[in-house]
């Protein structure tokens, strides 16, 4: 059973805004997700000491034995 007063035209035009927001909102969600790649891929996995080394195996930093 369908409605019996559909109006395609006058439905676009009231739905609009919503379309609008949502849209405006996955915008905002794409922005800020390559924010998050741009930042984790500029830190990386760099150690902070200079001369310090990661254990591969426990994924902890070590000083190098001279």
């Amino acid at each position: 059973m369908s409605a019996p007063n559909t109006d395609p035209e006058k439905q676009a035009k009231r739905h609009k805004p919503a379309l609008l927001g949502m849209t405006a909102v996955v915008i905002y969600a794409l922005i800020l997700l390559a924010a998050l790649i741009i930042w984790l891929a500029w830190r990386g996995n760099t150690p902070e000491e200079e001369g310090a080394m990661i254990d591969a195996r426990t994924g902890e930093t070590v000083q190098p034995s001279e």
